[in-house]
């Protein structure tokens, strides 16, 4: 089955405004943060934004799910992804709202009028970036809105949901009300992506409500190990075939489906475990030369946005892998979350 361009992938997440910049660590030294990290924003945080706007600076559409949802779209036919989110009334949603629909991307944003867009901070030394997200607008997405004569009729259209980790932050009972009708409906697939290590860290009884329902988990070497060492027991310490393999065996709501687990590992084979199948699989990624890497930033947003390109167009699973590192091959070769102009067409490695 392919894409019918008739929205079969709707995604949700933060909609938040990349603010991104070069950084030769004395920001990062200043504000506290890691060169390779990806925090919530505090007070201490918040003159942050100033100074790097200060700088020579890119302003980019993020938001992971955002960016997933840009880069599914870009492979697929027109009309086929929608993208959820919360936004303020302001200049810079108007600036994400333009940035979407020049790729193609249906947005459907709920509009907060007490909170500005959000903001994510990016800085960038060498290889390494920077994540401090200021949620703002995008920590008030409700469920109402989800479920709105206007946003559900689109919720039951679509096949494939798709749902950012970092969501988990803002409205379980959205991300829940996806996950069940899913499960409900044995032709629709539910998409979770770990997004970050504080997730499994911070927020592990959220994730946890979610993982019954998991049709294919999404997530990299350090958010993995991140998962393990936050469930503790056997499986804390160990490597990443093994996580993978036992994050497939999880109870799973819906039994007919077999649940599929990826994680990324940079420049490493991809591994994916399925549920019941033994012992994971490796794929190795598609060489690049370094000097051909301009921006890791959104590397793992990309992977995830041609992997389920790949789901929608009803492609094996060994091919969505391969559709992956294609995309956020093209991706690590631009600024920020960003894809090729003219459009590329992927191409089985």
């Amino acid at each position: 089955m392919g894409s019918t361009g008739d929205y079969q992938l709707l995604c949700l997440e933060n909609p938040l405004l990349d603010i991104q910049a070069e950084d030769d660590e004395s920001l990062l030294t200043k504000y506290g943060l890691k060169p390779n990290d990806a925090i919530l924003a505090e007070e201490n945080h918040m003159p942050l934004y100033a100074e790097i706007l200060s700088r020579k600076h890119a302003l980019i559409a993020g938001g992971a799910a955002q960016n997933t949802a840009r880069g599914a779209q870009y492979i697929l036919p027109p009309s086929s992804v929608l993208y959820i989110g919360c936004v303020g009334q302001d200049d810079y949603a108007a600036q994400l709202r333009s940035a979407c629909a020049a790729a193609g991307l249906r947005v459907e944003y709920r509009v907060d009028d007490t909170q500005p867009t959000g903001k994510c901070g990016v800085l960038i030394n060498g290889s390494n970036r920077s994540l401090c997200t200021h949620l703002a607008a995008a920590n008030e997405y409700k469920l109402d809105h989800l479920q709105s004569p206007e946003i559900w009729p689109l919720v039951e259209k679509a096949q494939f949901y798709y749902v950012g980790g970092f969501h988990l932050t803002v409205c379980v009972p959205a991300i829940m009300a996806l996950a069940k009708e899913a499960a409900a409906k044995p032709e629709k697939t539910f998409i979770m992506n770990l997004s970050a290590p504080f997730i499994p860290q911070f927020f592990k009884q959220q994730l946890d409500e979610t993982s019954p329902y998991w049709d294919y988990l999404i997530g990299n070497e350090t958010e993995a190990a991140a998962w393990a060492e936050a469930e503790g027991g056997d499986i804390k310490g160990k490597g990443i075939t093994e996580i993978a393999t036992y994050l497939a065996g999880l109870k799973k709501a819906n039994e007919a489906r077999k649940r599929v687990v990826v994680i990324t590992q940079g420049t490493d084979p991809t591994v994916v475990a399925v549920q019941g199948e033994g012992k994971a699989k490796e794929y190795p990624v598609r060489t690049i030369g370094t000097e051909e890497i301009y921006d890791t930033n959104g590397a793992g947003d990309a992977f995830a946005g041609g992997f389920v390109a790949g789901l929608v167009e009803g492609k094996s699973l060994e091919e969505s892998v391969d559709m992956g590192q294609w995309l956020a091959r093209l991706s690590i070769k631009e600024l920020g979350p960003q894809y090729p102009s003219p459009k590329q067409t992927y191409c089985k490695a």
